[in-house]
């Protein structure tokens, strides 16, 4: 796997380096000895998986408090996506920073989303299928978010978002 940082202290685009013939491809989609030797200590406990049948369908920008801190590790399965980290850490230099990177089942990249920073994405396609790693369980009760369209992060998304869920449309503004 080849390892990129982004401007986000600690958020890695991360690609593939697949091994492709006659009948397809194969790659290698998470591993610990990889992530251990660029310094990320990515344990993963739970996967989730996610469909969006309508293109610009825009989920988040969710994260988990403490005590159920978690990273994340993302990749598209199917159709394509705009993926985003936002980082929330006050004393971090990117405080406030977002990132994205296009993640698409052709491409097979992925985004690595460290600890108390928000993570969403854009589907550019309809019936866009992502599949994720955590390194903490979901814990509804310190689940939380920030608004997707927040001026305050500027998030620029490629598409015009068709579908957001109420919950989506519902997290504060912050300000800075």
């Amino acid at each position: 796997m080849r390892f990129r940082e982004t401007p986000i202290v600690g958020a890695w685009v991360i690609d593939p380096s697949p091994h492709e013939d006659e009948r397809g491809r194969f790659l290698r989609a998470w591993c610990s000895r990889e992530f251990t030797e660029h310094g990320l200590e990515f344990l993963p406990v739970q996967a989730n998986m996610g469909l969006s049948v309508r293109k610009g369908t825009t989920r988040g920008m969710h994260f988990q408090a403490a005590p159920a801190l978690e990273a994340k590790l993302i990749r598209c399965t199917r159709g394509s996506m705009f993926d985003v980290v936002l980082d929330l850490r006050p004393n971090s230099v990117s405080y406030g920073h977002w990132h994205g990177a296009e993640l698409s089942a052709d491409n097979g990249r992925m985004l690595y989303v460290p600890e108390q920073c928000a993570h969403g994405y854009q589907t550019l396609e309809s019936n866009t299928e992502m599949y994720y790693l955590t390194s903490q369980f979901y814990m509804p009760s310190v689940a939380s978010g920030v608004r997707f369209d927040d001026p305050a992060f500027g998030i620029e998304w490629p598409l015009a978002a068709t579908v957001v869920s109420a919950q989506d449309r519902s997290w504060p503004l912050v300000e800075r």
